[in-house]
């Protein structure tokens, strides 16, 4: 049998952790690995623990979620951990640094357990989790603040044109194969334009492409 994907849940609420519990718990394929209020107690129980995901909240006490996720998954952490971002619509502004942090996606708060445990599964496969909607909503509410003073251009990124329009697609949140069906190419195709993006721009997974196109100026 395979071994069941463990789960850190990070998060000050009592309620909230507790709520986690139950539906991680319930599932045949998942565990709870372990659970914390603080950040600072996040990060040295995922490094005690190694849990195959950490839930993590973003304001806690001691050490917040973002700093938290940078120290357990940025880009200078030599194993970095899978981290899954819990946030509301009112903390939006906080979502962009956290995927800079190294966060492997994020997810609303009150998304239904369906939608929480599907998020778990896809990150511990090592895939992004970006929803388009919410991407949009809340990276691109923040583009005017956080692309850089001199406004970079294309002429300043180091990808083919074509790059640059697979690139667009995927800061709007689309999937490989609705880059494919927008741009009558074959899913393998598009895989391979996505691999050269990342390995050009020396970025780690999707979360990262989304983050450098919005810096860039590339999508509004």
């Amino acid at each position: 049998m395979t071994a069941p994907i463990r789960v850190l849940i990070c998060d000050d609420q009592v309620l909230v952790r507790t709520g986690l519990v139950t539906i991680i718990d319930a599932q045949e394929d998942l565990e709870v690995a372990g659970e914390c209020g603080d950040g600072r107690t996040a990060v040295e129980l995922a490094g005690r623990l190694r849990p195959d995901v950490v839930l993590m909240d973003v304001r806690m006490p001691v050490l917040d979620g973002i700093e938290a996720t940078r120290r357990l998954a940025g880009a200078r952490v030599p194993r970095p951990a899978k981290v899954l971002v819990l946030t509301t619509f009112n903390l939006d502004k906080y979502v962009y640094e956290a995927l800079r942090a190294g966060a492997a996606g994020f997810l609303l708060k009150d998304a239904p357990p369906a939608q929480l445990l599907h998020g778990i599964r896809t990150v511990a496969t090592g895939a992004a989790l970006l929803d388009p909607e919410v991407t949009r909503k809340l990276v691109g509410r923040y583009a005017a603040r956080i692309r850089p003073a001199d406004g970079g251009t294309p002429r300043d990124i180091p990808l083919t044109p074509r790059e640059l329009e697979v690139l667009r697609l995927i800061a709007d949140g689309l999937s490989n194969g609705e880059i494919a069906a927008a741009l009558q190419l074959s899913h393998e195709t598009v895989k391979t334009f996505v691999s050269r993006i990342l390995t050009k721009l020396d970025l780690r997974d999707r979360v990262q492409a989304v983050v450098y196109a919005y810096r860039q100026g590339l999508v509004t």
